[in-house]
């Protein structure tokens, strides 16, 4: 437990600071969002505002029509409108004007209105199939741009005559939905592109109408007011102070074919704030995005939380650093001790590996010589052979040293066996196989091996003038606990090749390496052309 204390009090310490930080993060998030939906509010507010002004409007002037039953003419229209002043109070005002109800056949009455009023003969292009149609008769303001639409029928408009049946049917205001209004001039008075707008309609009722009739035959006309939406919104939100918000303004849902405004100001996004109201225009729905501008600040700083987190951060390292040198100082004497008895451990291992060792060297060593002593016919043969077999003893030996996993490659254990006997320069192809690496054990007892079968080549075979005539190959095969090493000695160029009547020294201590030690199988056959043998020993490398 000592060991991790560090470690918790980092991990306990630095938990604790990122939970404030992140407290402090989301405050921040929440008073941030809280100040945009506020500056949000502000501007549907002004929105709002600014459109009961413009509704009031088309009241007053439907008030004003419904005082005048004998009709208004356009010098009494003319005389109401210069009083709103609507350049002032009224900015977005495209016209405000008077739709004619008129059933097919009575254009010959809305054309004499027309031309007693103005003065010209309009022409009437009434569409066919319609029940009722609404020409315009009174048009305000009347200069000889907007002269033009005089006689205009409105209700050719699919989306104006929805909005005129509604305010026929309930006596209410009805928005139409989004129009595309007569274009605005620029700088140089030249005409651009038409703009988005909406048009507002007042329905105006026939005094003394029997009960029972239609709503069109209790319809004498309608009051409309048609809106350039850029320059409504523009003066709604232009006052003092300044809105930090992006503004989109869609008739009913959210779609660009239905977007009535855009703000110029470009929203920022990294914010991450986003709002929508819903407001009503005269019986219709619209949608409003609100997003924040460059402008828009948030009330404490971003870098707040970040400070708190870092200070936490560097708070638990230090708590951390004070208790690993605390652990580590605890640790130090056990650490000596420990490193002390394992070294003595270690020592005793060491020896008891080298006793071992030892024993089994000098018990393979007496055996070799008991061997030797035993077939040799003098002292001179005698040594020769010792000395032989304990340089390929040591040769096998010093492979295992100089490998760092005492293992030894089964090619090079060949080469230099085979080098001993026949000399270095040992010819390609003479040896051929994947690479196997073998044990302590099976390095020695196939040492010994190679080197009395390359010692009786040399001493009894055609080998022995060319080493050519020999041939070494092996391969692994099987899988796991089943693998076994099969390794081909083949020596060539003797012909009709008989078995010895005695067995030898040789061929004792390599029976005896490969069945007893090695717990494999050796076979060998003694051809007409030579003399084949073939090892099977398990390998589990």
């Amino acid at each position: 437990m000592r060991k991790f204390f560090p470690t918790i009090a980092f991990v306990a310490v630095a938990l604790a600071s990122l939970v404030l930080a992140g407290f402090a993060y989301f405050a921040a998030r929440e008073a941030a969002r809280i100040k945009f939906e506020a500056a949000a509010d502000d501007a549907v507010g002004r929105i709002e505002s600014r459109l009961d002004l413009h509704t009031s409007l088309l009241r007053a002037t439907e008030a004003f029509f419904s005082a005048r039953t004998g009709g208004v003419s356009r010098a009494e229209f003319d005389k109401f409108y210069q009083t709103l002043d609507v350049d002032g109070n009224f900015a977005g005002l495209l016209s405000l004007g008077y739709l004619k109800l008129i059933r097919p056949g009575g254009e010959a009455a809305a054309r004499d209105e027309i031309r007693s009023n103005y003065g010209i003969d309009p022409a009437f292009p009434l569409a066919d199939g319609l029940e009722w149609h609404a020409p315009i008769t009174l048009i305000e303001p009347h200069d000889g741009e907007s002269q033009r639409y005089l006689g205009y029928d409105v209700a050719i408009d699919s989306v104006s005559r929805a909005a005129m049946e509604q305010a026929m049917a309930d006596g209410a205001l009805h928005a139409s939905g989004r129009r595309m209004l007569d274009p605005l001039p620029d700088a140089k008075g030249e005409a651009k592109s038409a703009v988005p707008g909406f048009v507002i309609f007042a329905r105006l009722g026939v005094d003394g109408v029997p009960a029972g009739q239609d709503a069109v035959a209790k319809t004498k006309g309608f009051l409309y007011a048609a809106f350039r939406a850029r320059d409504l919104f523009e003066v709604a939100l232009g006052k003092a102070p300044q809105l930090p918000v992006n503004l989109e303004v869609y008739d009913q849902s959210i779609d660009l074919g239905n977007l009535l405004y855009r703000s110029e100001i470009s929203p920022v996004h990294g914010y991450g704030l986003k709002t929508m109201r819903m407001i009503e225009v005269a019986g219709r729905p619209w949608a409003v995005v609100l997003r924040p501008t460059a402008a828009f600040t948030e009330p404490s700083s971003p870098f707040v939380p970040v400070v708190l987190g870092l200070f936490g951060l560097l708070l638990a390292g230090t708590i951390a650093m004070i208790a690993r040198y605390q652990e580590r100082a605890f640790d130090a004497a056990t650490r000596l001790h420990e490193t002390t008895e394992k070294s003595l451990m270690e020592k005793d291992l060491m020896l008891q590996e080298m006793r071992h060792r030892i024993k089994n060297s000098i018990a393979r060593v007496l055996a070799i010589a008991r061997q030797t002593a035993a077939h040799s016919a003098d002292l001179k043969e005698f040594s020769s052979s010792f000395s032989a077999r304990l340089q390929s003893m040591a040769a096998s030996q010093d492979m295992l040293t100089r490998s760092r996993r005492q293992q030894a490659d089964l090619g090079d254990l060949l080469r230099i066996e085979l080098g001993q006997v026949f000399g270095k320069d040992l010819p390609d192809g003479l040896l051929s196989g994947p690479q196997v690496l073998l044990d302590e054990t099976t390095t020695q007892a196939l040492g010994l091996t190679f080197h009395e079968l390359a010692t009786n080549a040399l001493k009894y075979g055609e080998a022995g003038s060319s080493v050519g005539a020999l041939r070494v190959d092996w391969s692994v095969d099987g899988q796991g606990r089943e693998r076994m090493l099969a390794l081909n000695w083949i020596e060539a160029g003797k012909l009709n090749l008989e078995a010895p009547a005695k067995t030898g020294f040789g061929t004792k201590p390599i029976d005896m390496n490969i069945t007893r030690e090695l717990r494999g199988t050796i076979e060998r056959e003694f051809r007409e052309d030579g003399l084949q043998v073939k090892i099977r020993i398990p390998h589990s490398n």
